[in-house]
C-alpha cells in the first residue's frame, strides 16, 4: 500500500486520490478516466496497457519521495492540499475555527487553514518543524518556523 506516500503526496501539493478499498481494475479505470498516472507496487498492474503508471521500486518514504522526483519531475512551490481527502485548503479567520480546534491551539495560533472538502482544520502544531524539514529536504518550501498550515 502507498497510503503513507498519497498522504505526503498531498502535502507537498499534488492533486492525490488514494482509496485502498478499490481493486486493480477499479483503480486502472478511474486512473484512465481521469488522466492520473497510477503510483502501485503491482509490477502486472503497472504493466497493463494504455495506463499510465510508475511501478514504486521503494517501501520506504524517503526512497519513494525521491523516485517520485527523479521520474515524474515533481516541482516545488504548490500549495498543500488536505491529507486526509485532497480536498484544497483555504485560508480562514481565526474566529472561524474557534469551535473546532482545542483552547490551546486557539490561543496559540494565529493562521489556519480549512479543506473546502471535508471541513477538517489545519494548523502548524508541535510537529510542524519535522514537516517543514521533510519538505524542504525534498525541495518544497522553506525551513521551519513558527507561522504556518499543517495540521497538528
Amino acid at each position: 500500500m502507498l497510503g503513507t506516500l498519497a498522504k505526503w503526496l498531498r502535502l507537498l501539493g499534488y492533486d492525490t486520490h488514494f482509496d485502498s478499498a478499490l481493486d486493480d481494475h477499479a483503480l486502472a479505470r478511474l486512473a484512465r478516466a481521469e488522466g492520473r498516472v497510477l503510483l502501485t507496487r503491482d509490477r502486472a498492474l503497472a504493466a497493463r496497457r494504455g495506463l499510465q503508471s510508475l511501478f514504486v521500486q521503494e517501501e520506504d518514504l524517503e526512497a519513494q519521495i525521491a523516485q517520485m522526483v527523479q521520474t515524474l519531475g515533481l516541482s516545488p512551490g504548490l500549495e498543500p492540499r488536505c491529507a486526509v481527502c485532497n480536498g484544497e485548503l483555504a485560508i480562514v479567520p481565526k474566529a472561524a475555527v474557534q469551535s473546532l480546534v482545542p483552547p490551546y491551539v486557539y490561543q496559540t495560533q494565529s493562521e489556519f487553514r480549512r479543506c473546502v472538502a471535508c471541513g477538517r482544520v489545519y494548523w502548524r502544531g508541535t510537529h510542524w518543524p519535522y514537516i517543514a524539514a521533510k519538505l524542504a529536504q525534498w525541495g518544497q518550501g522553506d525551513e521551519p518556523d513558527d507561522a504556518g498550515d499543517i495540521q497538528a
